[in-house]
């Protein structure tokens, strides 16, 4: 493989003093402009529900699970598609993400019912997923130290970009083209992705890693979310003590249960669960995890209460430009996430982030049919800044918290619980949302006021939410950052959609991580593809270790 060194006995690079290898231009376009696909794709869709739901006749509760249901596809597959990368070769299942892909925006695009979008997003949820997870492992394959950090910065950069730009993107093709259009754009966008990947990738592979893929883990992640969503969705509707209710949730812990059995005896677990006592690691993890359900549920109610003709009446495009604060936001406090947290500490600085946004959640609560637009400007500004104050941090102590072969298994984590997050989160405030309103509706309330009331309840449920994180900082006191560079600041901005490593990595994931890169290296040195075993852990790696104990404990 290009730019790879072979390690001696010693663990040392034979050939430390050659150039670093650097990401070509190809590798880097084909990753970083699907990432951005992605990523737009995703924030663009709660914009389109109310256009979808009036074109496909199919309730917006309904298609709520359009929305859910790709965040519970993609937590059960992302660390799965990279594991299956590292075995089958990381180019060939990123292209196949990608067909998967373009299927699944052709699908959505030509539906004419609610079920067959939601199926169309349910495939799309697995195809994001791996485009994400095996485009970052091509990148980090493709170079190594200082070039690999410019490469996963553009990356980052990307991926921020398609998250802030997708609402606007979204309500623009609405009013342009009809919904259908955002899918077909970014089915011929990803196609342009294929030939360039084709051309200009070289394949790779791990031949070191267990051959074994968790595919039970995989499994029962899906049955441990799916029953528990659906108990959010319809517990109202069934009643709280309902046989289904109760049966839902007694399915999904009792496939918690059994996911645990399976991870400890699989050759390459899904979850390391020795990491789970890194104390470090599960707050950031936690962190990662409210922010990721705040961000997407807050969206999700925001945009039907904007374009609800009782509420604000807003097209679909004036509902995308009305997100722009928010992402403002999030790019106004972006270049101070890092700083700041180096300054007074990673745990006080998600600490800080879930009060600003609480309070912001908090402020939404006294919300009344007669409030206007700009009323909502300063708490939308304040969750997002309060947010992606949060969740930098958080995202970069995930994996700086552990050794350097355990950083892959951790991106794994902290990944898979921003779908996690998304799901249950978005369910849950949908559910108030929709059962406050209706309540109101029964008693006899005005339309306006009744959505009013619901849209407060949802943002108490997401200010309890956020406030929760607060006393996580408690978990990640005493990690800080060391430095702020260009791939921090990528790193902070695109912590919303994807864990980024901050320090040089090995493009050889780690067992079972797949998600992420998983090995450090403070060179091009890179694991051998020869037949000998694992190499062992150099100095720097012991050091690592003996960094993450402490941090941990």
């Amino acid at each position: 493989m290009p730019g790879e060194a072979r390690l001696g006995p010693s663990g040392d690079s034979a050939s430390e003093a050659q150039p670093e290898p650097r990401a070509g231009r190809g590798v880097l376009a084909a990753a970083s402009i699907s990432a951005l696909v992605v990523n737009a794709n995703t924030s663009a869709v709660t914009i389109l529900l109310p256009a979808i739901s009036r074109d496909v006749d199919t309730p917006v509760a309904r298609l709520q699970w359009a929305v859910t249901g790709y965040s519970l596809v993609g937590a059960a597959v992302i660390v799965t598609s990279g594991a299956l990368g590292d075995v089958l070769g990381r180019r060939r299942v990123f292209l196949a993400g990608l067909g998967l892909f373009i299927a699944s925006c052709v699908l959505i695009a030509l539906s004419g019912t609610g079920a067959a979008v939601v199926v169309g997003r349910m495939i799309q949820g697995a195809a994001g997923a791996t485009i994400l997870a095996c485009g970052m492992s091509l990148l980090s394959v493709a170079a190594s130290g200082s070039e690999q950090m410019r490469a996963i910065t553009v990356w980052g950069a990307a991926s921020a970009a398609g998250a802030a730009a997708g609402p606007l993107v979204g309500g623009l093709l609405v009013d342009v083209t009809g919904w259908q259009g955002l899918f077909w754009i970014d089915a011929v966008v990803a196609a342009a992705c294929v030939p360039v990947t084709v051309v200009a990738v070289r394949e790779s592979s791990d031949p070191t890693r267990s051959r074994s893929i968790d595919y039970w883990g995989t499994l029962l992640i899906a049955i441990v979310l799916v029953p528990l969503v659906l108990s959010l969705s319809k517990g109202n509707d069934w009643g709280w003590a309902s046989a289904a209710t109760i049966g839902c949730l007694a399915v999904s812990a009792a496939a918690a249960l059994g996911f645990v059995a399976v991870e400890r005896r699989v050759a390459a677990p899904l979850v390391n669960l020795g990491l789970l006592r890194n104390r470090v690691l599960v707050g950031a993890t936690l962190a990662i995890l409210i922010v990721a359900g705040a961000i997407n549920a807050l969206m999700y109610v925001l945009s039907l209460y904007f374009q609800n003709p009782s509420a604000l009446g807003m097209s679909a495009l004036e509902a995308g430009l009305a997100t722009l604060p928010a992402a403002a936001g999030m790019v106004a406090i972006t270049p101070l996430i890092t700083p700041l947290a180096i300054r007074i500490g990673t745990g006080a600085a998600v600490g800080l982030g879930f009060a600003l946004a609480a309070a912001g959640c908090a402020a939404i609560v006294f919300v009344s049919a007669s409030w206007q637009y700009l009323a909502f400007m300063a708490p939308l500004v304040a969750i997002a800044a309060g947010l992606g104050l949060a969740n930098g941090p958080a995202s970069s102590a995930s994996t700086a918290s552990v050794s350097a072969d355990e950083v892959g298994q951790a991106s794994g984590i902290s990944n898979m619980a921003r779908y996690i997050g998304g799901s249950v989160a978005v369910a849950a405030v949908a559910m108030v949302f929709s059962a406050v309103t209706n309540k109101k509706l029964a008693a006899g309330s005005a339309t306006p006021d009744a959505i009013a009331s619901g849209l407060s309840s949802a943002a108490l449920v997401l200010a309890l939410f956020s406030a929760a994180g607060i006393g996580l900082a408690l978990l990640a006191r005493g990690h800080r950052q060391a430095r702020a560079s260009a791939v921090d600041r990528a790193a902070a901005a695109a912590a919303g959609s994807h864990t980024l490593p901050t320090r040089p990595v090995s493009g050889r994931p780690a067992a079972g991580a797949g998600s992420g890169p998983a090995r450090v290296s403070s060179g091009p040195a890179r694991v051998s593809s020869g037949p000998a075993g694992p190499a062992q852990p150099t100095s720097a790696a012991r050091r690592g270790r003996e960094r993450a104990r402490h941090a941990g404990r």
